[in-house]
């Protein structure tokens, strides 16, 4: 019988138990991808990564994320957490930036080591179509009054595309209960799977927004905090002058609902429509061990 190391981190944390659960393997490559998805069943966090070699390739490392249901060619927390053990333990000392190596690109990552904050640059965002009030409205369980009607609802992609919702207060964003029914008839028409709504209320007054993110398509009723999804909104913040601005430099928090708060920071600006996207948080070791395979 084999067996493969793992660390399991909180990433986006304010502290341990908080922030966004990732279990990461190293050494991988010789594990099947029908075991690397049996993996991240087993475990049920909305990703688990698995890095392929301690050894660089393309200057960077190569990695590949699951959901439970499925792989997925990006996501935030994931990059960041992986980031952070391949720092700790595969470099073994603190260093300014390293590349990991997805399928939807070379995404780097920097440390701030002073602030203890990692910070993933994402791709150069895409927005995709824009969705009707009524029907999403029916998806959220909510009155479409509640959604705020001076922005769209659109798909918007840094690599992993999510349908963004703009809704009006903190009491919105609490009462969103997903229609898996109407859900699952939406995302047979779009490109994204998950849904991210959010609002300028929230409950810490040191926070900018609230947000909560869907993806039951990927195995994740709710996620407690979602990278990808945040560097999407903040590609859509600067787009639309959401602060009446073309720049950000805000905090998001996520995950209040499901008892696992989480703190995200964004960076964007929009330079003559060329958006540039940096999305950081805290990340927080919770275990190691061995699996056995």
């Amino acid at each position: 019988m084999g067996k493969i190391d793992y660390s399991i981190v909180d990433v986006f944390s304010q502290g341990k138990y908080t922030g966004n659960q990732l279990a990461v393997f190293k050494n991988a490559e010789n594990i099947s991808s029908r075991e690397m998805q049996q993996i991240a069943k087993e475990i049920n966090y909305s990703e688990t990564t698995f890095i392929l070699s301690d050894t660089k390739k393309d200057n960077g490392y190569d990695v590949r994320i699951f959901t439970p249901n499925e792989e997925v060619p990006f996501a935030g927390h994931p990059t960041l957490g992986t980031a952070y053990i391949i720092q700790n333990e595969i470099v073994g000392e603190p260093i300014e930036k390293l590349v990991l190596n997805f399928k939807t690109g070379q995404i780097p990552v920097t440390f701030d080591q002073q602030e203890e904050i990692l910070w993933m640059e994402q791709n150069q965002p895409t927005f995709g179509r824009m969705l009707n009030s009524n029907q999403v409205s029916e998806v959220l369980s909510l009155d479409k009054e509640y959604i705020d009607d001076r922005f769209p609802i659109q798909e918007v992609s840094t690599g992993l595309p999510v349908i963004i919702v703009p809704l009006k207060s903190l009491e919105a964003v609490k009462n969103v209960r997903i229609n898996k029914e109407k859900y699952f008839e939406l995302i047979e028409h779009t490109d994204a799977k998950a849904i991210m709504v959010f609002s300028p209320e929230t409950y810490s007054d040191n926070n900018h927004l609230n947000v909560r993110d869907f993806a039951d398509y990927f195995g994740i009723p709710e996620d407690a905090a979602t990278g990808s999804a945040n560097g999407c909104l903040a590609s859509y913040l600067v787009k639309y002058r959401y602060f009446d601005k073309g720049e950000i430099n805000i905090r998001v928090e996520q995950g209040y609902e499901i008892s696992r708060p989480s703190l995200l920071f964004l960076r964007a600006n929009d330079e003559n429509g060329e958006i540039r996207v940096s999305v950081g948080g805290k990340v927080e070791k919770i275990a190691q061990g061995e699996w056995f395979l």
